[in-house]
């Protein structure tokens, strides 16, 4: 007979934006336990041993990272302990108490010259520090052979944090011309869709949020889970302008990354294939346009006390 436990879900990083999204999805179908920094920092390997024993879990959303991402071109064993160290170690906890770890990644463990949009066994090559240290994640979640899922998103964004929604808004009050990259291509992503597909392909799975590692056999592995379509970060902005209502909007001027140098090298095209998640679980992403009119609905909701 099939021990189902109670479902229990362990969230990191409800500090960020897609943590944060997660907490407020989850609590409303299940237990969840939120932790931060303070209380479990990714940096002390044997304090995640600790944390994941005590809670024991039957899930574990990993959406805590390192994600200064030109930072950690100088900060490398920071980057690498908390990307690429501390997933092995929730990994190997989640197995030995039979929970499942579901680990955010990231467009950046390609280097973006390929065509068309990467599916989940393209080769992976990433141009910086940071998807060198998401892809060392990747690695040691699979080598620890429990049960996994490693999503890989891009180009997030929300009402919380630091992202480009809030710094095209904020800009928008102070310039009235912004010189935006436009020959870097990918999906810019809702971190509150994140949390509702991550939760749907949770709730669909034989068990739900209390599947076995036994239900999650064959389906653990590698996903994509980006909005729909695609746009440049140019593109991006003139539709933050437009969807946004601004009675002064910021005229975008289009320039190529080479006029905006950064520490670490982006890639060009950040495309991701949703296939894979929609034939395994029968989840679509909405278009990214879409989201963007939902998320900036919900932030003047949230503003106005709606």
């Amino acid at each position: 007979m099939i021990d189902r436990r109670e479902p229990l879900v362990l969230v990191t990083g409800v500090a960020g934006q897609v943590g944060a999204e997660l907490l407020g999805r989850l609590n409303l179908v299940c237990r969840v336990v939120g932790v931060g920094r303070n209380e479990l920092d990714l940096s002390d390997l044997a304090q995640i041993q600790r944390v994941v024993e005590k809670v024991r879990p039957t899930v574990i959303l990993n959406a805590a990272a390192y994600t200064a991402v030109d930072k950690a071109e100088s900060d490398e064993p920071a980057a690498m302990r908390i990307n690429g160290e501390a997933p092995g170690v929730l990994a190997e906890e989640a197995r030995k108490i039979g929970a499942l770890l579901v680990h955010y990644s990231t467009d950046y463990v390609f280097d973006g010259t390929k065509d068309g949009a990467y599916v989940e066994t393209d080769h992976p090559n990433p141009l910086n520090v940071y998807g060198a240290t998401k892809l060392a994640g990747e690695c040691a979640i699979e080598q620890a052979a429990g049960a996994w899922v490693v999503l890989r998103t891009s180009w997030v964004y929300g009402a919380y944090g630091k992202n480009f929604l809030l710094t095209m808004l904020r800009l928008a009050e102070q310039k009235p011309e912004l010189s935006i990259v436009a020959d870097q291509f990918g999906a810019p992503t809702w971190a509150r869709t994140i949390a509702e597909l991550t939760a749907r392909m949770l709730e669909v799975m034989p068990g739900g949020l209390a599947a076995t590692s036994t239900d999650w056999s064959g389906r653990s592995g590698i996903y994509h889970l980006t909005a729909a379509g695609a746009t440049s970060w140019a593109g991006f902005a003139e539709a933050i302008f437009e969807h946004a209502g601004l009675t002064s909007r910021p005229k975008v001027k289009a320039i190529g990354a080479s006029e905006y140098p950064t520490p670490a090298r982006r890639p060009h095209n950040s495309r991701l294939s949703g296939v894979k998640l929609a034939e395994t679980f029968g989840i679509r992403a909405p278009h990214w346009d879409d989201e963007l009119l939902r998320c900036l609905s919900a932030m003047r909701a949230a503003t106005s006390g709606d």
